[in-house]
């Protein structure tokens, strides 16, 4: 695991980054500490298992954390409340995201998301020197989602992330709520043919595990409606830009149908950009 405060070799010398992103009593960074890990992880037990309903192991129900392979190799971008502590003393965790680079895969085994895509023509095809990053297990606590900057500290620091390691590329898997991809033919059509990744470009869901997003006409797609019917965090992805992959999965553990996320810095919208791009 890494700071983002902290100075890194490049190019033989040492590059001072710019500090943590504020807002008011809240801040962003990594979890530096296992301590701080397995309160990301305590977080994401209580919205995906708890609130969400989730299928969790005797091993999870028992430490009331997620948890997976991948954790180990991850670093875990959090947001911190400063005002409110938890049993141990320390600021309160009420937002997550993981973050995997290409090298953090390597020692991994593999990226997560190629559980459910088929990545590896995507990589492959990623110029000599593009960095990719994979984002997951993003969450939120129920109390601050509608807390303005919750939200937002958690892209900042991404973005901090994205150029402290020079990334090019952010992709992952994003979560539609329910198994019935039947009851998401209008959130799911409108991301297929309003945001679909170019042909030539294309990740496709695994054989196997492919879930057609073509349900409705695109002419009987009304795209107000259908951004309302995304969860915040795609409708989020595809305003700034992000492309979307060829078919959904099914993810019964979560109880979710997952889409392809693909996002090359290049394509973000630059009012995003700015927006995400500084710091308190």
């Amino acid at each position: 695991m890494v700071s983002l405060n902290e100075p890194i070799a490049r190019d033989g010398g040492l590059i001072q980054w710019p500090v943590l992103a504020i807002s008011g009593s809240l801040e962003v960074r990594l979890a530096e500490t296992e301590s701080e890990v397995e309160a990301a992880q305590a977080l994401r037990y209580r919205v995906f298992y708890e609130e969400m309903n989730a299928l969790a192991c005797a091993k999870m129900q028992a430490t009331r954390r997620d948890f997976d392979r991948f954790d180990g190799f991850c670093d875990h971008l959090l947001v911190v409340d400063r005002a409110v502590h938890d049993e141990d003393g320390q600021p309160r965790v009420v937002g997550t995201y993981r973050l995997m680079r290409g090298e953090q895969a390597v020692r991994a085994g593999g990226f997560y998301t190629a559980g459910e895509y088929d990545i590896a023509p995507m990589l492959a095809a990623l110029r000599d020197g593009t960095r990719a990053l994979e984002l997951g297990r993003s969450c939120i606590l129920k109390s601050y989602r509608a807390r303005p900057g919750t939200m937002q500290l958690l892209w900042r620091g991404v973005m901090a992330y994205v150029t402290r390691f020079s990334c090019d590329l952010m992709f992952g898997c994003a979560s539609l709520q329910g198994t019935n991809p039947d009851q998401l033919a209008l959130p799911l059509s409108y991301l297929h043919h309003f945001h679909a990744m170019p042909a030539a470009l294309r990740v496709r869901a695994l054989p196997g595990l492919y879930v057609d997003m073509n349900r409705m006409a695109r002419e009987n797609i009304v795209e107000r409606d259908a951004l309302r019917a995304l969860p915040p965090l795609i409708k989020g992805y595809v305003r700034a830009g992000c492309m979307i992959g060829d078919g959904a999965v099914i993810d019964r553990q979560f109880g979710t149908t997952d889409v392809l996320i693909y996002f090359p810095i290049s394509c973000m919208d630059p009012r995003y950009r700015s927006r995400f791009a500084k710091t308190d």
